[in-house]
């Protein structure tokens, strides 16, 4: 089965044979690793960005919005790339900081200098809107959204603080970030400037 071509495999998995995706996985594993590694020279990040990456590949098949003009792996790769740029701003951009009194306040950041005050003002309506949205969501997704997003931890880390396994831990962010895109559509909330 493991020679199979690459849109079988996929095809395969789409109908529910996830033995099939588990070939893809095997096949590109070391490939794809080894890419992000490169680019980002830290074990658990690059980890996180690999784990990162396959949740994406995963969604973006399940969606149906898969397009099979180019190979499999130069894709997959591409999404990785796009992770690891993804990374490398949220380093320079999005220093963290501890709040200024208040917990609650996950997104606290400094603002970019560059910014106006216009755009300073609606960023801080969004993260207000944001925070408010998050407590409202079940405390294991709460807390898995502020260890990931606020306190920059791996999911490792995550794993290892909440006493679960990687993969709940990532799943608890996954349905973390669905229900706070459906509690910001139910809202009407517009989380752009």
């Amino acid at each position: 089965m493991s020679m199979l071509p690459d849109n079988i495999l996929i095809e395969q998995y789409l109908k529910g044979d996830n033995e099939s995706f588990e070939i893809l996985l095997s096949k590109y594993k070391q490939r794809i690793y080894s890419f992000i590694y490169s680019k980002i020279r830290d074990n658990e990040i690059a980890d996180d960005i690999f784990q990162d990456t396959f949740i994406k590949v995963i969604q973006t098949l399940k969606k149906g919005s898969y397009n099979e003009k180019g190979r499999f792996v130069s894709w997959v790769m591409r999404i990785a790339h796009n992770l690891i740029i993804d990374h490398f701003r949220r380093q320079q951009r999005m220093p963290i900081y501890d709040t200024y009194d208040n917990e609650q306040d996950v997104f606290y950041r400094l603002s970019e200098p560059s910014k106006n005050i216009e755009d300073m003002m609606i960023d801080g309506q969004i993260k207000t809107d944001i925070n408010a949205l998050m407590l409202e969501l079940p405390k294991n997704q709460y807390d898995v959204l502020k260890m990931r997003l606020y306190q920059d931890m791996s999911f490792k880390e995550i794993a290892e603080k909440t006493n679960v396994s990687i993969n709940t831990s990532l799943g608890r962010m996954r349905y973390g970030l669905i229900n706070l895109r459906k509690l910001i559509d139910e809202r009407n909330l517009t989380m752009t400037q």
